[in-house]
């Protein structure tokens, strides 16, 4: 696979989100999720992203027993910064916390270090300056080697780089979520730091698959999403299908072309889809070969429009974690 760079790291263009193989989207296949995590580097992924909060430990766990011999191989990506408490989902960006994170996922990841460390979402009663300031001990510990950001406003970012240098942010970014361009893409060109889209196929309905949401788990976490719900789902559908003359003229997947119109946007940028599945290990790695018109880029674009689209991108018991720009 081609390669990108995200800040100081080089990576493969296309990185591989390994969530679903712990949580949020059915019952996890141990079998199939081995497979997808080798074929994933077989094929050239050499960027895997995972998180502490991830199936409470179990994607990290996952990962460090899989590809413990294989871990040469990738640059790897992990996340503080959200916990669970008494069955409830809290942020706590505190350093103390931020250190004890980094400690568990390290063992549960059977790793000296992580490439690239992430606050998961900010902290909005820790100055940003402290949750910073507490990776960046964890720099000089040896611990992680780069610091990330996910779902930070361009005001965040600003003061967390003063404290120590931002290798990349992570956000949100794909089709019909574009809130990242209003002012983030502008801050992290201007100071060097990387972007990697997560949802580039947006929870997998860009791809057009789903098509009907009875055919989802009930504790799939797409059934209280807003976009996924009644009326929502079925206009938001008709903006993909839209999508499918164009995938058809390039013989290639929705999918496929989701991913390739984040890649084209920006040649800093590396999405990390998310799967459990080798097929679609394999077609998502496919799409950072495909070469689309500028003119077709922009009517595909054009075709699913932010501003058309229906529902929020979460629950409003979500929503609330974000830090958007003003």
């Amino acid at each position: 696979m081609k390669t990108r760079r995200i800040g100081a790291l080089e990576v493969s263009a296309i990185g591989l989100g390994c969530m679903s193989m712990s949580q949020s989207y059915g019952a996890a296949d141990r079998d199939e999720s081995e497979r997808a995590l080798h074929r994933a580097l077989d094929v050239g992924y050499t960027f895997l992203d995972t998180a502490s909060l991830y199936g409470m430990g179990h994607n990290e766990t996952l990962i460090g027993e899989v590809l413990k011999k294989r871990r040469h191989q990738f640059t790897l990506a992990s996340k503080c910064g959200i916990l669970v408490r008494d069955g409830q989902r809290v942020v706590d960006g505190s350093p103390a916390s931020i250190i004890a994170t980094c400690e568990a996922s390290l063992r549960r990841l059977q790793t000296d270090v992580i490439d690239l460390y992430y606050l998961h979402r900010r902290d909005m009663d820790v100055p940003i300056e402290e949750s910073v300031g507490a990776l960046s001990d964890l720099v000089r510990a040896g611990k992680i080697r780069h610091v990330g950001l996910s779902e930070v406003s361009s005001v965040t970012l600003r003061r967390a780089h003063r404290e120590h240098p931002i290798c990349a942010v992570q956000s949100e970014y794909s089709l019909w979520t574009r809130d990242p361009e209003y002012k983030v893409f502008d801050c992290c060109r201007e100071l060097g730091i990387g972007f990697v889209p997560f949802s580039p196929l947006g929870r997998g309905f860009l791809t057009g698959v789903i098509s009907d949401m009875q055919h989802l788990e009930p504790d799939d976490m797409r059934q209280t999403m807003p976009r996924f719900m009644n009326e929502n789902f079925v206009h938001n559908l008709q903006m993909v299908q839209q999508l499918q003359d164009i995938a058809d003229a390039y013989r290639c997947t929705i999918a496929q072309l989701a991913i390739a119109w984040v890649l084209a946007q920006d040649e800093s940028f590396v999405p990390i889809p998310g799967t459990k599945h080798v097929r679609y290990v394999e077609e998502n790695a496919d799409a950072a070969e495909l070469q689309i018109s500028t003119a077709d880029l922009q009517r595909i674009g054009r075709t699913i429009d932010p501003g058309q689209v229906e529902g929020e991108r979460y629950a409003p018991s979500q929503m609330i974690s974000l830090d958007p720009d003003e």
